[in-house]
């Protein structure tokens, strides 16, 4: 049960960030890199970036066991959507290969750091949720209503919620 639990979590992250970046997607550039006069700290493409960025490495670190080098610099759109794509994959692969015991050991990186395999999940979801809504911050300044990512939304589209009949 575990494993099927974690396997929904690291798909609605994959669903969620799919609709966050196709709202950005339609969006010119004034509105990619509008900068809100808010607590909201970076642009919607430097977000994007740095959501991509950040779940590549945290998808490397779990299946290589190597911290991957600091990255500066803005991608394009394609290129957000495609790391996102491969990244995402590379999690669910992940996660159905693992058994319930891996996710209860260490992962011994490369560059000296030991974490558990849980920690990665963990930060993962938690660094994405946190800059999605940010994201979706700015597109409420910019006056576009934001998708709706939450679980029971993901749920409803799973069939996995079903309304009551009426």
């Amino acid at each position: 049960m575990s494993k099927t639990v974690l396997l929904k979590i690291i798909e609605h992250n994959n669903w969620a960030n799919g609709l966050v970046f196709d709202a950005c997607h339609a969006l010119n550039n004034e509105q990619l890199d509008f900068q809100p006069n808010s607590a909201v700290r970076g642009t919607i493409r430097e977000t994007l970036t740095h959501i991509a960025h950040s779940q590549e490495d945290y998808a490397t670190m779990l299946t290589r066991s190597t911290h991957p080098p600091e990255r500066s610099g803005q991608l394009a759109l394609s290129e957000i959507r495609t790391l996102l794509n491969a990244s995402g994959d590379r999690l669910v692969a992940f996660v159905k290969a693992c058994s319930d015991e891996q996710f209860q050991t260490q992962n011994n990186l490369d560059d000296g750091y030991t974490v558990d395999y849980w920690v990665f999940i963990v930060q993962l979801i938690n660094h994405a949720t946190e800059h999605r809504e940010q994201i979706k911050n700015i597109l409420t300044a910019l006056g576009i209503e934001p998708p709706r990512i939450d679980g029971w939304q993901f749920a409803k589209e799973q069939n996995a919620l079903i309304l009551p009949s009426v």
